[in-house]
C-alpha cells in the first residue's frame, strides 16, 4: 500500500509539473548604461503559483536565457536562482527593442501511455520585450532559436504577435491570454499567423500557446513519440 501511494504521488506531481509551463516577468522599459533585470517563473500564472526552483521547477530549470540586441546579434545570460523563480540581466548600450528570449529543448522524455496521452517529449520557449530610450523603426523580427516562436510585432496599445513554426508562419492556433486572478482569454491565429489584443488593466499579461510535432526519436536514452512544444509571451502594462 504505501509503495502504491507513493508511486500516485510521483505520478501526481510530473503531471503537475508538465502542465505548467515557463514565462518572463521584466519591466517594458529600460535605459541605456543601466542594469536590467529579467525574472524566470514556472508554474501556473494565472492562479499564482510559482514553483520553487528546488521542487518542481527543477524538471523545467536546464533552460538558456538569450538577449537579442535591436541590431539582431545574441548573447547568452548567466542566470541565477532565487526561491521560486531565476534572475538574469543585461545592460542596454544603445536604443531600440530588446528582446529576451528563453528556450529548454532538454526536458525528460515522459512516459503518459496509461493515461492514453503517449510517450512525448517537452520543448519550452518565452519571449519578452524590452525597449530601450528612443523607440527603433524597424522591429525585431524572428530570433529561430526555437521551433515554435512568438514574433512581437507590435506592443504599443494594441498588441499584435506573429506565431511561427519552423520558419513559417502557423495558422489557426490556439493562444490563450492570461492575467492573474484566474482570467483568460482564447485566441486564434489568423492564415497569416498573426493574432491581436487589447491591454485595458496594469497587469502583466501572458500568452501561452503549443504544438503538437509528429517526429518520434530518442532523448537521453529513451524513445518519444512526439514532441510537444511550448511558448509563452509577456508584456507588463
Amino acid at each position: 500500500m504505501k509503495k502504491t501511494i507513493l508511486a500516485l504521488i510521483a505520478i501526481l506531481g510530473l503531471q503537475q509539473a508538465n502542465a505548467h509551463f515557463l514565462w518572463l516577468e521584466t519591466k517594458p522599459e529600460g535605459t541605456p548604461g543601466t542594469s536590467h533585470e529579467v525574472k524566470v517563473f514556472f508554474g501556473e500564472y494565472a492562479y499564482g503559483q510559482r514553483e520553487d526552483v528546488d521542487g518542481h521547477f527543477s524538471f523545467a530549470a536546464d533552460f538558456v536565457l538569450h538577449l537579442v540586441a535591436p541590431d539582431g546579434s545574441t548573447t547568452e545570460l548567466e542566470k541565477k536562482a532565487a526561491d521560486n523563480h531565476y534572475t538574469a540581466s543585461f545592460v542596454p548600450g544603445t536604443a531600440g527593442i530588446y528582446r529576451v528570449v528563453l528556450t529548454n529543448d532538454k526536458v525528460d522524455v515522459v512516459d503518459y501511455t496509461e493515461y492514453d496521452l503517449g510517450i512525448f517529449k517537452t520543448e519550452y520557449a518565452s519571449v519578452a520585450s524590452v525597449h530601450v530610450g528612443k523607440q527603433a523603426e524597424n522591429v525585431p523580427g524572428a530570433a529561430s532559436l526555437s521551433k515554435l516562436e512568438i514574433i512581437p510585432e507590435k506592443e504599443e496599445g494594441e498588441i499584435v504577435l506573429r506565431l511561427m513554426y519552423d520558419g513559417k508562419p502557423l495558422a489557426e492556433n490556439e493562444l490563450k491570454v492570461f492575467l492573474p486572478g484566474g482570467w483568460e482569454k482564447t485566441l486564434h491565429t489568423d492564415k497569416e499567423g498573426k493574432v491581436s489584443f487589447t491591454t485595458p488593466w496594469k497587469e502583466t499579461y501572458v500568452v501561452e500557446t503549443s504544438y503538437k510535432e509528429q517526429v518520434p526519436g530518442t532523448f537521453n536514452g529513451k524513445e518519444y513519440q512526439f514532441i510537444w512544444h511550448f511558448t509563452t509571451y509577456s508584456a507588463q502594462r
